[in-house]
């Protein structure tokens, strides 16, 4: 059998998400050589994706931002993958578990660009670009994969497994905390399942953000002005069933709830 191409690839794993389709791992004939080739399937899938109704990028999501997940992916950076505008939700938001083969949840401190990066920059020349901070939820989209088999070509090839991102209440006045030293709870059904703080995630939010604007710049695909940006997840990924209430509360930076039925 012939090997498949970019478009090829791209696709069939689009379809794979479009259709729910549980899998372990990603079929051997999907999955990447290397993560050149795994951005390469994602910057298609974006597109086809865009052009099926999903809107417009809206922004972006890091993953695998720390060492215990890039060690088990195999790789020494993180990852990242596109947001789409129509799954960005604001403050709260109510999503129906049967639309999803499993859906993850993740809890985040998200940012909201006030000016282009064509160049990304130091953390410094970054930070100075964020107009706003705010508690997060990202809504992911794993179907079912064996988290013993990750591989992060894999998980870029997917997007990331983005399925959307549930944002709190913009704060303007961010600059007042050390996002570094902020702490990150989630809770479900009023029921602690765990904390973080915005070190945990290289260190400090902004340190993911500088790491995407640059790796954004270098595949001229640069962040813009009004894009949004979730910066790493504080607290492993969680799987709510229906009727489940979430709340991620992040010291400083609000709320996001995730209510499902």
């Amino acid at each position: 059998m012939a090997a498949l191409d970019l478009r090829q690839k791209a696709e069939r794993v689009a379809s794979l998400f479009r259709d729910r389709h549980q899998i372990d791992i990603l079929p051997t004939e999907l999955m990447p050589a290397d993560l050149s080739e795994a951005y390469a399937i994602r910057a298609v899938f974006e597109a086809i994706e865009t052009a099926r109704g999903r809107g417009q990028v809206a922004g972006y999501k890091i993953g695998l931002t720390t060492p215990i997940m890039q060690k088990l992916c195999g790789v020494d950076e993180p990852c990242y993958g596109a947001i789409f505008a129509t799954e960005v939700h604001h403050r709260r938001a109510e999503l129906p578990v049967r639309d999803y083969c499993r859906l993850g949840i993740e809890t985040e401190i998200a940012v909201r660009l006030s000016e282009d990066l064509p160049q990304g920059g130091s953390v410094e020349r970054v930070s100075g670009a964020v107009e706003s901070c705010m508690a997060a939820i990202e809504v992911l989209e794993d179907l079912r994969h064996d988290y013993k088999r990750l591989s992060a070509a894999a998980m870029v090839a997917g997007n990331v497994w983005n399925a959307g991102a549930i944002l709190g209440t913009a704060v303007t006045d961010w600059r007042r905390l050390d996002l570094a030293a902020v702490t990150a709870r989630l809770s479900i059904n009023g029921r602690e399942i765990g904390t973080g703080k915005g070190g945990d995630v290289m260190g400090n939010p902004l340190n993911a953000l500088a790491w995407l604007a640059d790796k954004l710049a270098v595949a001229g695909t640069p962040l813009k002005r009004g894009m949004i940006v979730l910066t790493g997840s504080m607290v492993p990924i969680q799987f709510p069933g229906p009727g489940d209430r979430a709340l991620v509360e992040v010291e400083g930076l609000g709320t996001a709830e995730l209510v499902t039925t």
